[in-house]
């Protein structure tokens, strides 16, 4: 028996052996753990779960980023805080 293996981008299916774990399917694809989601029906699995024969797991790479910088904004912001006067 076999696991069946969706992977992303471009969308492809491959199959392997079935009853290990899903860091030893992903060695053996060549994905590091690290880059992508491994989902089994609506659930996401991690790297130590066990696959079993007949299940489908999707393979969906991780995506990050952020905005661009922003510039600084004009105001009231003070490089230094401001020098306290004596009370007279």
């Amino acid at each position: 028996m076999s696991i069946r293996v969706v992977l992303r981008n471009p969308r492809r299916e491959v199959e392997v052996a079935g009853n290990r774990r899903v860091k030893d399917v992903l060695r053996d694809l060549d994905i590091l753990p690290e880059t992508v989601l491994v989902i089994r029906g609506d659930d996401l699995v991690t790297a130590d779960q066990m696959l079993r024969d007949d299940d489908v797991i999707e393979l969906r790479p991780v995506m990050s980023g952020g905005s661009e910088p922003r510039a600084p904004r004009t105001g009231h912001l003070r490089s230094e805080p401001a020098s306290r006067s004596p009370l007279q």
